[in-house]
């Protein structure tokens, strides 16, 4: 590589990290939350309603009812019981009260109870609205992932696709984990279910999806998703996660197109940390940045018109193209007069925006 060519691409980055990231996406209250602050809305209605009722016969009754008596005919009015006239209504003023005070209040105290019932089934009411939503999200899905295993691996992974724009399925037998990140992502399309089932993969859409990761905390689990996934759709990518360095090989056999194994590319970045600090910095800053910039690569489609690099738009504040690999070579920092071909695959560093607008260069 020639060293002349970082320079020019560290000012190329600080261009795309000028761009101010997407707006975080705000909490929503929970269904029990909603159904709650109805339920004391209607308990205030109800407790008003009965003080202007008990106030109302007071001086309807004109001295002839205390206050037991004007409050108890609130109640009977408002529950339509009606065992008699404790306060005589003998105009048309005091019955036309008495009767709106029997439609509000019967209207209020329906809205209570329902907002209670709602309350205690709410459970299981919440999960079959939830599950229905998700059906819904997951199969209008395409080209999307599938984390299988949501655990702190599954959920960095789900974070770094959310961060670049890629659509995924969140895949796990902890229902209750499900939920908790759901409580705090309101985004997040989810399936609960054994992720070695061919039907639970069916219903994450794995037959339209792009890649499946294979990332719980179990060598021999992660075995099966690989297997399962390639049975039910030979094409798709499947990257795992492996704990065991024995097991790697075996983790490939059964289908998995790559193996990771996290402490050994954790030994790799600690010696890098040492040795080549300030590119390792540069890379860890890249990754955490709120600006989502990121190495993306794009493969030159068949049909392809071969052409000079130059003829295309090489330069955009949105990415940088970095190198072209052709086979099993790498072209770094490509001039003008590269002539790019079907087949050949571009990495560049980009942003979303980038992403997009580097994947139409190609057609």
């Amino acid at each position: 590589m020639r060293f002349r060519f970082w320079p020019f691409a560290i000012r190329r980055v600080g261009r795309l990290a000028t761009r101010k990231p997407a707006p975080a996406q705000t909490r929503r209250s929970s269904p029990l939350n909603r159904i709650l602050q109805r339920a004391w809305y209607a308990t205030l209605a109800l407790v008003l309603l009965v003080l202007l009722g008990t106030v109302g016969f007071v001086l309807i009754g004109e001295g002839r009812a205390d206050l037991s008596d004007a409050l108890y005919m609130t109640l009977i009015t408002i529950s339509t019981v009606g065992y008699g006239e404790i306060v005589p209504l003998q105009g048309a003023g005091g019955r036309i009260f008495a009767g709106l005070l029997s439609l509000i209040g019967f209207g209020t105290v329906t809205f209570l109870f329902t907002s209670l019932t709602f309350f205690f089934f709410e459970n299981d009411f919440d999960i079959n609205l939830r599950r229905h939503r998700m059906r819904k999200k997951i199969d209008g899905l395409r080209d999307h992932f599938i984390v299988c295993g949501y655990g702190r691996v599954g959920q960095n992974v789900g974070t770094e696709l959310a961060l670049s724009g890629r659509p995924f399925v969140a895949l796990d037998a902890d229902h209750q984990r499900l939920h908790d990140v759901a409580e705090r992502e309101p985004e997040l399309v989810w399936l609960h279910g054994d992720a070695t089932d061919d039907p639970v993969l069916i219903d994450a859409g794995i037959e339209r999806a792009r890649g499946i990761f294979a990332v719980s905390n179990d060598d021999a689990k992660n075995m099966m998703i690989a297997l399962t996934a390639k049975q039910l759709n030979p094409s798709i990518r499947v990257v795992a996660r492996c704990l065991e360095a024995r097991n790697e090989a075996k983790l490939a056999k059964a289908g998995a197109d790559q193996v990771i194994l996290p402490d050994f590319t954790g030994g790799l970045r600690i010696v890098a940390m040492m040795i080549r600090p300030r590119v390792q910095h540069f890379m860890e800053e890249m990754l955490r940045s709120d600006n989502r910039i990121r190495m993306e690569e794009a493969v030159v489609p068949a049909g392809f018109v071969a052409c000079r690099l130059d003829s295309l738009r090489r330069f955009s504040p949105n990415y940088i193209i970095m190198a072209v690999r052709v086979g099993s070579d790498w072209h770094f920092n490509p001039q003008g007069d590269f002539e790019l071909q079907a087949g050949h695959v571009l990495v560049a560093l980009t942003n979303p925006a980038g992403q997009q607008e580097f994947e139409r260069m190609l057609g």
